[in-house]
């Protein structure tokens, strides 16, 4: 695959924009693997379950995102990416605190 063609498929028209693309997918797949682990934490427990790498890899895909979509500047996208910042660092705060309180 030649690199016009490359371009074309992902939709960018630099370099800048291609590694904006990878690093985007980078925390689509954050996401992807944030469900993977709950699932597969589940299956072994028997029980719904959501495992703290759950809240760590939420934060990760999140900030990931959140970033990407500043560089596209996508309002809707910022938004929803920083809302889901703000919970998973709360929930990932809440947890610690309750570890160090036992």
């Amino acid at each position: 695959m030649s690199i016009e063609t490359l371009f074309t498929v992902l939709a960018v028209k630099s370099w800048t924009e291609f590694w904006w693309v990878v690093i985007g997918l980078g925390g689509q797949l954050m996401f992807t693997a944030r469900f993977l682990v709950q699932w597969i934490a589940s299956e072994r427990a028997r029980n719904s379950v959501v495992p703290l790498a759950f809240w760590y890899f939420s934060l990760a895909g999140g900030a990931i995102l959140f970033a990407y979509a500043v560089y596209r500047r996508d309002p809707v996208f910022i938004l929803g990416q920083s809302m889901g910042i703000i919970i998973y660092s709360r929930n990932l705060w809440l947890i610690h605190a309750n570890r160090r309180n036992v």
